[in-house]
């Protein structure tokens, strides 16, 4: 009876090791305070060649080697458990959490994606540390880690930034000489994602006017590199003194240079521009029959009214703010997807010749929305503007 007992009571005290070794830090750490030697820092990760990556990435740092912890706060983490995850992804539903891990684990992982880490230690009092930490172990149990997420206003890096501000109050002072030259919220994204990508084309093309007004200072830190700037020029309040909000910048990782993307036949530039030459070949060819072809423009209302429909869905049934007031619909019409049928017959009705007309007058209002600023289109996308609107204007000029 009592070997059977000192066995049972080994094997408990084996699994209560375990789970004090594997448990999260959140649990581990309920109740304590930080040490005078503890240290809290915000963390910039530079882009990555993933699309997803491109802008960044910015957590919380908390270091304190007396009670040998050393945690990252993440406010970029979202389950793929989630029921529905992609209908709620393409929606702008999906719920974004605050989680926690061990620092060199997240270091090890922005190491491996060749990503650069750099740290900024924030100037705080002890019981600032503390309170703060205390903030961020709250922010991270089950019922408060998670938020819906925002691309340009609650982000990974707006929650570092917003975090501080909650913290420090009026004690935080942000300077806004970190942005030199004010830019629209499209050409901040637009630095950071090369313009002849798909990745790039698909958000110029998916995002719409409301990203092109100005972004004011604080705005420029939906992005992390801007947080880091940010931070390096704030200053906090003391009692008879302004002081620096963090120490210089430490670079924690530096990442290596990696060579320039060779060119590709299969860029949007290259694609476009093909679809653009066949349209110009077929009406060149037409032109010269003194015929049309009526697959050809079929094909086109079907291509550009899909695309219409799916911007549509994105403006009226998604909660993404930045896919409102898209103005691609001009090229895109979803419309057309009712008129294939008759713009492909070989003798259409005169009312076809007067869509057609009105569709050549939505891509004349294209060019005048990109030139007054009320809309920003994707460079490459001119292109195919030029194929289209050729294309059109003998269509119409044939039906009349």
């Amino acid at each position: 009876m009592n070997n059977w007992a000192d066995k049972n009571l080994t094997t408990l005290q084996a699994i209560i090791i375990g789970l004090l070794i594997f448990m999260p830090p959140l649990i581990r750490a309920q109740t304590s305070g930080l040490s005078q030697e503890a240290t809290i820092s915000v963390l910039t990760i530079g882009p990555g060649s993933e699309l997803a990556d491109r802008f960044g990435h910015s957590a919380f740092r908390v270091n304190d080697p007396q009670q040998e912890i050393d945690w990252a706060y993440n406010y970029g983490t979202y389950d793929f458990n989630t029921p529905h995850f992609y209908l709620k992804f393409v929606q702008g539903q999906l719920l974004y959490s605050l989680s926690v891990n061990y620092f060199e684990a997240f270091l090890n992982h922005y190491k491996q994606q060749n990503r650069s880490v750099n740290e900024q230690v924030l100037a705080l009092t002890n019981t600032q540390k503390n309170e703060l930490f205390a903030y961020l172990q709250w922010n991270a149990q089950p019922a408060n880690k998670a938020y819906r997420y925002d691309f340009f206003f609650d982000n990974c890096a707006t929650r570092i930034r917003d975090v501080l501000v909650h913290q420090l109050g009026e004690e935080l002072v942000y300077v806004e000489d970190y942005v030199v030259a004010p830019k629209t919220f499209r050409m901040l994204i637009q630095e950071q994602v090369p313009y002849n990508t798909w990745g790039s084309l698909g958000m110029d093309v998916a995002i719409g006017a409301v990203v092109d007004r100005p972004a004011s200072a604080w705005d420029h830190q939906f992005l992390p590199k801007y947080v880091l700037a940010a931070n390096s020029i704030a200053q906090r309040k003391d009692s008879s003194s302004l002081k620096p909000l963090t120490a210089p910048t430490k670079v924690v990782f530096a990442a290596r240079a990696e060579d320039q993307v060779p060119f590709s036949w299969y860029s949007p530039m290259v694609i476009l521009s093909l679809l653009s030459s066949i349209m110009l070949w077929m009406t060149y060819r037409d032109w010269r029959a003194n015929c049309r072809t009526p697959w050809i423009d079929a094909v086109i209302f079907g291509a550009t009214g899909s695309i219409g429909v799916l911007l549509l869905l994105l403006w009226f049934a998604t909660d993404h703010s930045a896919t409102k007031m898209n103005y691609n619909i001009l090229w895109a019409m979803p419309l057309s997807l009712f008129f294939i049928r008759a713009i492909g017959a070989q003798r259409p009705q005169p009312w076809v010749g007067r869509y057609v007309l009105f569709l050549i007058l939505m891509l004349a209002l294209m060019l005048i929305h990109q030139f007054s600023g009320v809309q920003s289109f994707a460079p490459t996308l001119w292109v195919l503007w030029l194929g289209l609107t050729t294309r059109l204007l003998y269509v119409y000029r044939v039906l009349k």
